[in-house]
């Protein structure tokens, strides 16, 4: 094995993070769909499988390492919102518990002085840059906008994701 049975253990967590994540993505795309606000929907499936692969990319790092892989049960994730402000509010929430549970793994990798683990990990630090700058200026859009004024927004949430966060469009 590669990597400490601790930074295994925390991977193995992750995977299952990741996975209830995409879950509770689905949970949100389905929500934004009933209300008929379709880039909105499509924005949270894009969410969704992006962190599908985000625990495939995991997981096959732990099966690289040649360490086991165990993928946890994944508890049951919000199904409903009163609001898309409580429903975007939620995806932000949870893009910084992630960011704090990939320190947490970069930090066991650092104690370990695993240097493979490190540089693996450093493209997730970099990717919750943009996932929380995103979910952070969609809400700070929704509540501008308000409940009434979603229609309205729902043809630049599409723009929101990009190759990089922040970045100008090549429009």
């Amino acid at each position: 094995m590669l990597i400490s049975k601790k930074l295994n253990d925390t991977l193995n967590a992750q995977v299952g993070n990741e996975l209830g994540a995409s879950m509770q993505y689905l949970h949100i795309a389905a929500y934004f769909d009933a209300m008929s606000l379709s880039n909105f929907a499509q924005f949270f499936f894009m969410q969704a499988q992006e962190e599908n692969e985000h625990a495939m990319k995991l997981l096959h790092f732990i099966l690289e390492t040649g360490s086991p892989l165990q993928i946890p049960a994944i508890p049951q994730q919000v199904a409903t919102f009163s609001s898309a402000e409580e429903a975007v509010g939620a995806a932000l929430h949870w893009e910084k518990e992630v960011t704090k549970q990939i320190y947490n793994l970069m930090d066991i990798a650092v104690a370990d002085k695993d240097y493979i683990s490190q540089r693996f990990l450093d493209w997730f630090v970099s990717e919750q840059l943009e996932e929380v700058s995103s979910m952070d200026n969609l809400l700070n859009l929704v509540k501008l906008a308000g409940e009434k004024n979603l229609l309205m927004l729902d043809g630049r949430v599409m723009g929101l994701r990009g190759p990089q966060a922040g970045a100008p469009s090549a429009e």
